[in-house]
């Protein structure tokens, strides 16, 4: 089974990277990060605090996967609360299996899977036949963000998102439990200066070559 492993910070392109890429292999996709808003949402909705890890918990081993679907966890609340939900060990724990079980056993007799997150690389799947760590300059991130932000007609200021990004990256990188940092074997790559096709053709070059060669690998132990 093929797994490609794309982690990386908030608004480094690393989702739209994963999407395209999943498309260009017919591979399954998995955005691992809209487990931990719906998680997040879910204990905001309750009158929860994010920040609780009792209630975080509960709310990750009660996740219903339709829940992926809500437009609200596109939200800028869904992203803080998903940091910190993120940040349990009990919560990463509880949604664990769910990943691995897609990363293992893609849906629909898919060929392989394009998961991205923070630490999909490192810990939910270390032997991902390709890994990548996406990344870019916080600056560019927060632009890009808050453009993204006013394209959806949403209220944003650049300067609360440059703010909001450094915070969650901070958590990130800082927490105990899976901190987002590259994987030893990851090949990382830099979206600072490059457009999402640009980033799209970088990807390629780096992942082509691997996937051909586990693809020919496993159709010879087919046969």
């Amino acid at each position: 089974m093929i797994t490609i492993a794309i982690d990386g910070p908030a608004a480094s392109g690393k989702g739209t990277l994963a999407r395209r890429i999943a498309t260009h292999f017919d591979f399954a996709y998995l955005d691992t990060g809209k487990l931990y808003r719906a998680v997040g949402m879910a204990v905001l909705r309750n009158g929860g605090d994010p920040a609780d890890e009792e209630a975080a918990e509960d709310a990750a081993r009660a996740l219903d996967p339709v829940a992926l679907e809500d437009e609200a966890l596109a939200r800028d609340d869904a992203a803080r609360a998903a940091s910190q939900v993120a940040a349990h060990p009990a919560v990463r724990s509880a949604l664990m299996d769910l990943q691995r079980g897609v990363a293992a056993s893609p849906p629909e007799g898919k060929a392989g899977a394009v998961l991205d997150g923070r630490d999909i690389g490192t810990v939910i799947c270390p032997d991902a036949t390709v890994k990548l760590f996406v990344t870019a300059d916080v600056e560019v991130r927060a632009d890009r963000r808050h453009k993204e932000l006013l394209d959806r007609g949403n209220a944003s200021i650049y300067a609360r998102v440059l703010e909001d990004l450094r915070e969650r990256d901070a958590r990130d990188r800082d927490r105990e439990t899976a901190p987002m940092r590259p994987a030893d074997d990851a090949h990382v790559l830099d979206t600072s200066d490059m457009t999402a096709d640009a980033a799209f053709d970088a990807a390629l070059d780096l992942i082509e070559a691997a996937v051909r060669e586990a693809l020919e690998k496993s159709g010879d132990e087919a046969e």
